[in-house]
């Protein structure tokens, strides 16, 4: 685990636009299995998440189409909500930092770390924009 005075504001850079975070299983399985999109990064102290992931998945959820719920959780912190969150998004293996579309609990798009490092925040973005045009 990581001390929280470091993650605390890799955190609130998604809290303060909308995402709720998970700390359990249970609260990663109703969030997950709810009716309707959700959006669940998979957070991380790495700095693809800081340079690239955080910002695009910030500049995607401030347009008007975005998913109903965003929900987060923290690779390193929270051990439980993490796995249980990495098992919905089965058949991607573990990556973080991730970030997975949900719609009706079913996984609808992914993308995994490979595909955050060394793209731009904006490519990121872009991606996502083009999946909620097409989920939400």
């Amino acid at each position: 685990m990581y001390p929280e005075y470091l993650v605390a504001p890799m955190r609130e850079e998604l809290t303060s636009v909308g995402f709720t975070e998970l700390k359990t299983a249970l609260e990663v399985d109703t969030a997950v299995k709810g009716s309707g999109t959700a959006l669940v990064v998979v957070n991380s102290v790495c700095g693809c998440a800081a340079a690239n992931a955080r910002p695009g998945v910030r500049e995607a959820v401030s347009a008007i189409k975005k998913p109903t719920n965003l929900y987060t959780v923290f690779a390193g912190m929270e051990k439980e909500a993490v796995d249980r969150a990495r098992a919905h998004m089965v058949p991607f293996l573990p990556s973080s930092p991730s970030i997975a579309l949900f719609k009706d609990g079913e996984l609808v798009h992914m993308i995994e770390r490979h595909q955050i490092e060394g793209r731009s925040a904006q490519l990121i973005a872009d991606n996502l924009a083009a999946a909620f045009e097409q989920y939400c």
